[in-house]
């Protein structure tokens, strides 16, 4: 009879087996793929991927459109205004 570890190693080594399996079906895929885009003049723009290299863009943080000097708070002049700046004269508290 079989023990746990002995059912634990098999499990190693068939997950090993498994990992190159894949690799080799993965390798036989990309030939093919490869193959084919050759044959008929395809590249990956043709077939709408993307390379997974390119970075993609970010955003850059909004400049701070008003301060309180008293308290330090800030706000960018987008959205609702905030409650310290309500009722108030924005132009006060204007970043020059």
């Amino acid at each position: 009879m079989s023990t746990y570890q002995d059912y634990q190693k098999q499990i190693a080594e068939l997950q090993a087996k498994a990992e190159v399996a894949r690799l080799n079906e993965i390798s036989e895929a990309k030939a093919k793929i490869r193959a084919i885009m050759n044959e008929y003049g395809l590249t990956l723009a043709d077939i709408g991927g993307s390379p997974k290299s390119m970075p993609k863009a970010s955003r850059k943080p909004v400049e701070i459109k008003y301060k309180d000097a008293a308290t330090g708070a800030t706000w960018t002049g987008r959205g609702r205004a905030p409650k310290w700046l309500a009722g108030k004269d924005k132009s006060q508290y204007l970043i020059r």
